[in-house]
């Protein structure tokens, strides 16, 4: 399988490093900064679950891509996506499948727009990764959790061969006949973890300790009825466990958005929390808040000329 994987970011480097320990086709589509750290100290992933360093992994830009391609793995932001699909339309034919693992689900209808709605999965992934200043791709915990699929009906011969991709790089992945629903049960706990650690400004944990289990709950209980009421109601035996999540006392667990908020860059606002807000029947208060929040930081960002 011909696989593009977009940009060499944090997940993006991780899974594309982990197919090329395995000798599988795969090559980066990276811009100039990120392509000259990777000539300068290739692509090094450090991670409990074992080390990578290739140098000079397979790369090209934008300007050299060619296609078609069998798989296209996109990991960018949400606020990168016009810009990426431009970049990596090329590599798209009749038959390629795009596996995005973007937060939210407004993607899919951008790239169905944008190329066919056949093309498209749904996907989702939970691992906690990050890039150093030098550009190696650090794995910050023994976790990975990654599920995709067809968006409607079974499983398909692509979604196999994709599997056996990820398999010949021992990457344990789910392929899901429910893509969709899991990604809205995804997106309710991300968005509670998001709207409340970048609203308290702490991590869960100290939410908790300052009596905020209420409002956790609240958010909580907000999402979970803005999942209903679009026709996705997160199953029973989820629930329990985003709860344990949410409500686990003494946890550190924060939310990236809140890291991209300390560090003063751009958050998925919108994305997030924004674009539930408008698929909202009624009126979340503890979600508008937390939106409200976050907008007023992005325009602080605005008038301060950090755009």
């Amino acid at each position: 399988m011909k696989i593009l994987v977009v940009g060499a970011g944090a997940i993006g480097g991780y899974f594309g490093a982990r197919w090329l320990a395995a000798h599988r086709d795969v090559t980066f589509l990276v811009r100039e900064r990120r392509a000259a750290q990777l000539a300068k100290i290739g692509l090094v992933l450090k991670s409990k679950l074992g080390d990578v360093s290739l140098p000079s992994p397979p790369s090209v830009s934008a300007e050299t891509l060619k296609g078609p391609y069998d798989l296209v793995l996109l990991s960018c932001k949400a606020f990168d996506l016009e810009g990426a699909m431009e970049s990596f339309a090329p590599a798209v034919g009749p038959n390629t499948a795009i596996l995005p693992l973007l937060n939210g689900i407004a993607h899919l209808d951008a790239l169905g727009k944008r190329f066919d709605k056949r093309n498209v999965l749904g996907g989702q992934v939970g691992i906690s990764v990050t890039l150093d200043p030098e550009g190696r791709v650090l794995h910050l915990n023994d976790g990975l959790f990654l599920s995709y699929g067809e968006l409607a009906g079974p499983k398909s011969a692509r979604v196999e061969a994709i599997a056996a991709e990820f398999a010949a790089a021992k990457v344990t992945v789910t392929a899901s006949e429910t893509a969709l629903l899991d990604m809205w049960e995804k997106w309710v706990l991300i968005a509670s973890v998001a709207g409340i650690t970048c609203l308290m400004r702490s991590a869960i944990g100290d939410v908790l300790a300052a009596g905020g289990q209420p409002i956790i709950e609240a958010l909580h209980a907000e999402l979970i009825a803005i999942a209903t009421e679009n026709g996705f109601a997160p199953r029973a035996e989820v629930l329990p466990r985003q709860r344990a999540l949410l409500l686990a006392k003494g946890s550190t667990f924060t939310a990236s958005m809140l890291r991209d908020i300390e560090a003063g860059s751009r958050i998925e606002a919108d994305h997030v929390i924004g674009d539930l807000l408008q698929r909202a029947k009624g009126n979340p208060p503890v979600l508008k808040t937390a939106y409200t929040h976050l907008k007023a930081y992005e325009a602080r960002r605005v008038r301060e000329g950090k755009v």
